[in-house]
């Protein structure tokens, strides 16, 4: 525990315009009135009402009664449909969607505290393992996840930290990172095994004194509230001693720690109630209730560094961080040196094994900057374990995003995070779940059946989570389909995750983000014909959610592009197209307001969209140029830094260009009365000018494009490496052989 000395609060302002209140929404999800699903509907009927009246119409005008028509007429008209149609299409995907999350959130109800401690009192022997893969993460960041899943209520736990910084750091800033990462764990461990010592005592005396019992004596009722205020205040004292340096952290203590300690406080006051009642508690209950004080404070953990290991695969990416510890666990390894480094292998008959690798029934992912509200495990499992989800592979909570974002971007980046939780919600209303990664409790069992092992030189590999392309839990998603698996989001917010805070960062996430659906969706089509042969046919809703998830980044980058860029006849832009798409507009605005923010929001939301358009096109080539040359594509983490991330030049010139581009366009159609188009180009000048001065600044913008030139004029010389020319060892020439003469021409 800290000192108290060291309690402060550091926190900075934020910008203004950006979030002032950290409260999250509720953990249950209100539940829609009967207008508001009605309207829904109407919203649904209206765009494909207006839909089937503009292409009616436009066939018509533009083909049919038209004398004067021309090649080039065509081929512009039919492209400009085809990119309604699409976009309309994912309009009317989203407007479904959100129906299904209203049908859950009201059908959806809360397990009862007494029904979760029972069930899990009652020999329950399925143990959890929770892997965190760490990468040169700042380590009070991964702290917080840690504590967040130390602190779950469940009755065998482990906690993995799967370091993947590189062992031997090549300066001090990575070197403090690494020690104090590999430091994380034993300091966990040590400060709950205190009180989680005192918690397992008393419920082992209070075990005893109800052997001859029938009833619960007022005293040992009474010992039991004493030790659930113990709980409070040590974790009250642990909130207070923390220091606040941003919204994460105050996340953080009220929730994770005080929401804790708030629940444990309630429990608290109904067994003093109890006693000064003289109310009858069973033994079963008093038992059920320690046993609930000893799972939040016992946590078994360490840390794990794959890249120590020759054995294991060392591609730079989080799922080979996962496959290879997941590949270890329930084996019995012992490590062996060889020439090319440690190895981990299983052990022979009658060897003493050097590890014995947690083994268990389900497996939690959870990334580094993530946080987990304290009933997470204990409710998603206790929904896996229900009659009729034997075949539910993965269940997850999407997670949301921490409030009281200090900058803009963060902000609104926030905004369609919470918006993507009620959407992956109505995903799964049509069985079109998709794993989004931040966290997930996945069976073991299903991760053996999408098992492909390979081999990399003298390593064998088993991929459990593919890392063809940078989105691999979509590709999984997939995987698991094939084999009959399900997925599920359980409709409670449950977990939190962070938004990068600058634009820098977001470049980073999104272009990860836009890279590997359209690659994916051709093994979703094969699937799909495969299941149709198994006489497991894929319904309609799932392909079209499923479909729209993987590629509509594309379809949506390249037609906003082309509405942008190429003058379109005024005729096509219809009063019904408009029709269209003002229901998801007006969709869209009100779940913002559910959510927490503005119906105006939606305004920068797009021109949040419009400034990040030259970063999905990007990454949507990438997974072209990948698919073409099949090749991987290098996974880049989001940077987490408290300073602010530079971003390439080209994703800052292009936003630009686009403002310089639409206000052209103004011009040229208001001078030939093309008012139509001149209207959009307008509107997206203003947009997107006013997008680029909140959410990058015009200095920032200046300083990134100054020093992206600065870099592609000078560009840095290797420096030759210096040693022996031949630094190969006695060791190296047992075990490899001549090794020069492979990669070397030998005279004749």
């Amino acid at each position: 525990m800290r000192k108290k000395a060291e309690h402060k609060t550091v926190r900075q302002s934020g910008q203004w315009g950006a979030e002032t209140s950290t409260q999250p929404l509720s953990i249950m999800h209100t539940k829609p009135s009967g207008r508001r699903i009605i309207l829904g509907y109407i919203a649904m009927v209206c765009t494909v009402i207006s839909y089937i009246v503009y292409m009616v119409t436009m066939i018509l005008t533009m083909f049919v009664n038209n004398p004067d028509i021309t090649l080039r007429f065509v081929i512009e008209d039919v492209l400009y449909l085809v990119i309604v149609t699409t976009l309309i299409f994912s309009a009317m995907v989203y407007l479904v969607t959100r129906q299904g999350a209203m049908r859950r959130f009201l059908t959806h109800e809360r397990v009862p505290r007494a029904i979760l401690d029972e069930y899990f009192s009652h020999q329950y022997d399925k143990g959890i393992t929770v892997l965190i893969p760490s990468y040169v993460e700042q380590p009070k960041v991964v702290e917080k996840t840690i504590w967040s899943a130390a602190l779950q209520e469940f009755p065998d736990l482990a906690i993995v930290l799967l370091i993947d910084d590189p062992p031997h750091p090549k300066n001090d800033e990575n070197r403090r990172i690494l020690e104090a990462c590999r430091a994380l764990m034993p300091s966990v461990i040590d400060e709950l095994s205190k009180p989680a010592e005192r918690f397992r005592q008393h419920r082992d005396e209070a075990a005893a004194t109800f052997k001859d019992q029938v009833r619960a004596r007022r005293s040992t009722i009474a010992r039991c509230a004493d030790d659930y205020r113990a709980a409070v205040r040590w974790l009250d004292a642990k909130a207070d001693y923390w220091i606040i340096e941003d919204h994460t952290d105050e996340f953080f203590c009220d929730q994770v720690l005080r929401g804790l300690a708030r629940d444990l406080r309630q429990t608290e006051e109904a067994l003093n109630d109890a006693v000064n009642q003289r109310g009858f508690i069973s033994p079963e209950r008093i038992i059920q209730l320690y046993n609930r004080l000893v799972w939040i404070f016992t946590v078994k953990g360490w840390s794990f560094e794959r890249k120590q290991y020759a054995s294991l695969s060392q591609e730079g990416n989080k799922a080979m961080n996962l496959n290879s510890f997941i590949g270890l666990m329930g084996h019995r390894v012992k490590r062996e040196e060889t020439a090319d480094g440690v190895i981990l292998r299983d052990v022979r008959p009658g060897e003493v094994p050097d590890f014995v690798m947690r083994d268990s029934e389900y497996v939690l992912t959870l990334d580094a900057d993530s946080m987990l509200l304290r009933d997470y495990c204990l409710r998603l499992v206790y929904q896996l374990e229900q009659p009729g989800n034997e075949h539910v592979a993965v269940i997850q909570t999407p997670y949301s995003s921490y409030r009281g974002a200090p900058t803009r971007i963060e902000r609104i980046a926030a905004a369609t995070t919470d918006i993507q939780h009620v959407l992956h919600q109505g995903m799964t209303y049509y069985d079109a779940t998709f794993w989004v990664g931040a966290n997930a409790v996945i069976r073991k069992r299903a991760l053996d059946d999408i098992c492909v092992v390979s081999t990399e030189g003298s390593r064998t590999v088993r991929t459990y989570i593919q890392d063809r392309t940078v989105i691999e839990d979509t590709e999984s998603s997939v995987d698991l389909g094939y084999y009959g698996w399900h997925l599920v989001n359980y409709p409670e917010r449950l977990s939190y995750s962070s938004t990068p805070p600058d634009f820098g960062s977001l470049v980073v996430q999104r272009r990860r983000w836009a890279n590997g659906g359209l690659l994916i969706i051709g093994k979703f089509f094969r699937i799909v014909r495969a299941r149709r042969r198994q006489g497991n046919p894929v319904r309609l809703g799932e392909w079209c959610l499923r479909v729209n998830y993987m590629a509509s980044i594309a379809w949506s980058s390249f037609g906003l592009m082309f509405l942008l860029a190429y003058p379109f006849d005024q005729r096509l832009l219809s009063p019904w197209v408009v029709a269209a798409s003002l229901p998801y507009f007006t969709a869209y605005a009100n779940d913002l307001k559910a959510n927490g923010y503005k119906r105006t929001d939606i305004f920068r939301i797009y021109g949040f969209n419009i400034v990040l358009l030259t970063v999905n096109l990007a990454g949507t080539l990438k997974s072209i140029q990948q698919g073409m040359t099949n090749t991987k594509i290098p996974f880049v983490r989001t940077p987490k830094v408290s300073n602010r991330t530079a971003s390439p030049p080209l994703y800052v010139v292009m936003p630009w260009l686009i403002v310089v581009f639409s206000c052209f366009v103004l011009y040229a159609d208001y001078l030939s009365a093309n008012w139509g188009n001149a209207i959009f180009a307008g509107f997206n000048a203003v947009v997107t000018l006013w997008a680029l001065v909140s959410y990058i600044g015009i200095w920032h913008s200046i300083q990134d494009m100054v020093v992206g030139l600065v870099r592609w004029f000078f560009v840095p010389i290797k420096q030759p490496k210096t040693g022996k020319p031949d630094d190969s060892s006695w060791k190296d020439a047992l075990y490899f052989g001549d090794r020069k003469m492979i990669y070397e021409s030998r005279p004749v």
